[in-house]
């Protein structure tokens, strides 16, 4: 009898969402091989071989308890891994160089691989890019806010005047600062007023939106084209600003996405050739759906456990290959 073929999960050992969907897998007795990719080389081995003829790298990924080969893996779920970890007998600069070779070595080897993937990190690292993210949504037939990107206080100032409606300021990448301190903070989105604007706005790049007006908010995961809406509504000002920032003032809840909304987000989703993605949305107090971004690599397992939405089992389908 032919063993079934494994799933690949790339992902920190602390990650809900990754918890959730290996346990869907298992549920299935599908084979599962986790791993992360900071635990290489120093924990995990690979050995990998590509021969004139053969479509395809050939080889061995062992972590010391399981093995898999590579030309055997069915689907890769590839959720935020860590960075690869050099051994401390590894002095600078090599340390650095030795990182970067192997960062390089196992993102790529897994890249080439010619499976389902949920979602292929070249495609994630494009698909993140927030600017982008503004034109492929109008492309897709999406309403957007009016944005700007300036380090100059004159040309913010003539935004906010233009539009002469409230404004929010938000982070181009990222959202977390490191103090220094072994914390780290959020960056969150928050309101700005054109009072305020002086020289400073000069020492770095500003990414200023108009603020939506927001009958509530979605988190909208999507998996291979089904969608699953999680409602949001803010019942304070930090968390109608950034519901990030008051977990405790939300009220989840559950919507059915509008056709046109879904076949735009199917459409953007195609322009960059990935099958997930985690999108936030305002809704109006006119029920229409403003896009703010997607997060091609982010959290929802909150989103499940809120709303009981089968977003893990999703996942499992289409690594399973049990999808179209």
């Amino acid at each position: 009898m032919t063993a079934a073929r494994p799933v690949l999960v790339v992902a920190e050992q602390l990650d809900a969402s990754a918890d959730m969907v290996v346990d869907q897998l298992n549920q299935r007795d599908v084979p599962v091989m986790r791993f992360d990719s900071a635990d290489f080389p120093q924990k995990v081995s690979v050995t990998a071989g590509h021969a004139p003829a053969v479509t395809g790298w050939r080889g061995t990924l062992d972590d010391g308890h399981r093995s898999v080969r590579l030309e055997d893996v069915r689907a890769v779920y590839y959720r935020r891994p860590g960075r690869p970890v050099i051994a401390d007998t590894v002095t600078e600069p090599y340390a650095t160089w030795a990182q970067n070779q192997a960062d390089a070595a196992m993102l790529n080897l897994l890249s080439a691989l010619p499976v389902r993937w949920i979602n292929n990190p070249h495609s994630d690292r494009v698909a993140a890019h927030k600017p982008q993210q503004l034109v492929a949504a109008t492309r897709a037939g999406l309403r957007v806010p009016h944005s700007i990107i300036t380090n100059d206080p004159d040309a913010a100032r003539a935004f906010a005047k233009q539009l002469n409606a409230p404004l929010i300021c938000k982070p181009v990448l990222g959202g977390r600062l490191n103090t220094g301190t072994g914390r780290e903070l959020m960056v969150a989105t928050h309101r700005i007023d054109p009072v305020d604007f002086d020289d400073s706005i000069r020492l770095t790049a500003h990414y200023m939106q108009e603020a939506i007006p927001k009958q509530y908010e979605v988190r909208l995961v999507v998996v291979d084209g089904n969608m699953f809406a999680g409602t949001l509504v803010g019942t304070s000002e930090k968390a109608r600003t950034d519901w990030r920032t008051d977990y405790g003032a939300i009220e989840y809840g559950t919507t059915t996405v509008p056709a046109k909304v879904a076949t735009a987000v199917r459409r953007f989703m195609a322009s960059y050739g990935i099958v997930f993605g985690s999108f936030d949305f305002a809704v109006t107090p006119e029920d229409e759906w403003v896009f703010f971004e997607n997060n091609p690599a982010g959290t929802w397992s909150w989103v499940e456990n809120r709303t009981g939405l089968p977003i893990a089992a999703a996942h499992a389908d289409y690594l399973q290959g049990t999808t179209a």
